[in-house]
């Protein structure tokens, strides 16, 4: 082999071969700090855009989650609130029963008058106070609609079972009492309609908010798939890259040497001149 002083063919060979390697070794440090093989667009663009993608999916079924845990919620406290209703209505109707009975003198009826008002007044505060994040299923007729996909076309709608005196479910009005027997008998039909509708209602909610609950746990499954599925794309193979790592920095260490020893050469050509 010739030398020269102009070029030295052999360290430029290494000096290839160990910028190679250096290049080598600084994507396998890389995947092995960060945990991913494709980690920006320069890696590989096309895989690197459909895992950002579906990243945003992810983030966005978030979003869909918690739109449906907080109308569950609000659901949750109106079933709450509505059982203490229906509790209450049953004491009306006792109240209304037992005010019904001809054998009874009116101080008792006009008691029992007293406790039925009294118990309608905690109807009203029970609805009233039944709101969770300013929205109350049981104190109006406005519905609420909870997000049921990323893209946000899809909802899940919950109607309001408007538990207010003297509306639909409950018909009679916070002044409603009775005198007689026979208005008293009159009052207790229309409690006994009303707790029929209330427990429908209430049955309505339960169905609802078990609906809610199947569907942030199908939102979980979905959202665990597509993070596996972003792992299967992106992420690196720490074990291999681990051993891969150590093995580039031994190469890495004999590049350098072989590069010492190639330009070593070149002074050999002084030892001619000696």
């Amino acid at each position: 082999m010739s030398l020269s002083v102009n070029t030295n063919a052999g360290a430029l060979v290494a000096l290839q071969n160990l910028t190679s390697t250096e290049t080598q070794l600084s994507q396998a440090q890389n995947e092995v700090s960060t945990g991913l093989a494709i980690s920006s667009p320069s890696d590989n663009g096309a895989v690197w855009a459909i895992a950002q993608n579906q990243r945003g999916q992810v983030s966005a079924l978030d979003a869909v989650k918690q739109s449906l845990q907080r109308v569950q919620s609000t659901v949750d406290v109106a079933t709450s609130a509505g059982t203490t209703v229906s509790d209450l209505l049953n004491q009306l109707k006792s109240a209304a029963l037992s005010a019904s009975d001809t054998s009874i003198d009116s101080t008792s009826r006009s008691a029992l008058a007293s406790q039925f008002s009294s118990i309608l007044g905690q109807i009203s505060k029970v609805v009233s106070n039944a709101s969770f994040n300013g929205a109350n299923l049981i104190g109006s007729s406005t519905n609420l609609a909870a997000l049921a996909s990323s893209d946000g076309k899809s909802q899940i709608t919950v109607a309001a079972q408007n538990l207010t005196l003297g509306k639909s479910i409950i018909t009679f009005t916070a002044g409603t009492t009775f005198t007689s027997a026979t208005t008293a008998a009159n009052v207790l039909s229309e409690v006994t309609s009303a707790i029929t509708n209330t427990n429908n209602a209430l049955a309505k909610l339960g169905t609802e908010s078990t609906a809610l609950g199947d569907q942030v746990t199908s939102v979980s499954n979905l959202q665990d798939t597509l993070t596996t599925g972003v792992g299967n794309l992106v992420d690196a193979n720490l074990a291999a890259e681990s051993a891969k790592l150590q093995a580039l920095q031994t190469k890495q260490s004999l590049g350098i040497q072989a590069l010492s020893i190639a330009n070593s050469s070149s002074s050999s050509l002084l030892s001619l001149f000696r």
